[in-house]
């Protein structure tokens, strides 16, 4: 079953009652309830929301992340549990104990992943993909000659233009690739969690000032399928993050991403290659199961 991403963006009163999320809206009284055990993510947009601390611990043990935004409507925090996963000593380990040389391999193909479905995207928007292709066919051990920011470069000028900075302060359409992202970081960051790993130990992202750089390492793959949103949102003439725009990058969750000839949600298949990330780090495969843009 595909599981749900609720924003709410109107003030109300939410709490739990028998494991279903109930919001009563502060100016009708109107109350509308889900259950919890549906949901993946909830997000609150609105600053006059008042949140009962039984839902917070009830989303917490079914696994729902939360993101509360700011008085800009951008996320400004996330709430995951604590405990995801019932091996999760186990897990730590295995990922605080993966060698160098695994943790090279997995950032060679995990850039490999990204490149490619860039070429993939800019192929598909009728743009020139070939130039990325000899960029991702010869990637190194941790892409010790950076092909990522080289392929970046590239990628950008050709996806937006040549007059296009990706900065995140950047002028539009940074403010819609900034929220897509935090929404796909969301994501990882909960699937992380619940494969029984941290997400504030990464491979390659190591800022101290970074709480989830292994979400950073592994949204890099799936990051072309936020910019495919952006970009249709680009050519239709948004400018702007309004309630439009902010549902189609929610969406971006149930878009399909093909992983070994199979299709998925994006939301599971964020889960999926979690699982492989965590088999190449215990040794029992070499090999990465990356998302392919279809």
């Amino acid at each position: 079953m595909l599981k749900r991403t609720i924003v709410i963006s109107s003030p109300c009163r939410v709490s739990v009652k028998n494991r279903q999320m109930t919001m009563t809206d502060s100016s009708s009284g109107i109350v509308k309830t889900v259950p919890i055990e549906d949901l993946s993510m909830l997000i609150i947009e609105n600053q006059l929301v008042d949140v009962s601390a039984s839902l917070l611990n009830t989303l917490m043990e079914e696994n729902v992340s939360l993101l509360v935004c700011d008085n800009s409507h951008m996320p400004s925090g996330l709430l995951f549990p604590i405990e995801g996963n019932t091996v999760q000593g186990e897990r730590y380990r295995t990922q605080l104990d993966a060698s160098l040389p695994v943790k090279k391999s997995l950032w060679r193909q995990i850039i490999m992943a990204k490149i490619k479905n860039q070429s993939s995207l800019l192929d598909r928007l009728g743009k020139d993909g070939d130039i990325l292709r000899p960029l991702y066919q010869n990637v190194k051990s941790d892409d010790s000659d950076n092909r990522e920011g080289i392929a970046a470069r590239l990628y950008w000028r050709e996806l937006f233009g040549d007059g296009f900075v990706r900065v995140r302060t950047g002028q539009f359409p940074n403010n819609l690739l900034n929220y897509g992202y935090i929404i796909l970081r969301s994501a990882m960051s909960r699937s992380i969690i619940a494969s029984g790993m941290l997400p504030s130990i990464g491979i390659h992202h190591k800022s101290r000032y970074n709480a989830f750089p292994f979400a950073d390492d592994l949204m890099e793959p799936f990051r072309p399928y936020v910019d495919k949103v952006v970009y249709e949102l680009y050519s239709s003439g948004c400018t702007i993050l309004d309630k439009s725009s902010k549902a189609a990058l929610i969406n971006i969750m149930y878009c399909d991403v093909r992983m070994k000839g199979n299709l998925h949600p994006l939301y599971v298949a964020v889960g999926n290659f979690c699982t492989s990330v965590l088999k190449m780090m215990s040794g029992s495969s070499r090999v990465l199961s990356v998302p392919e843009l279809c």
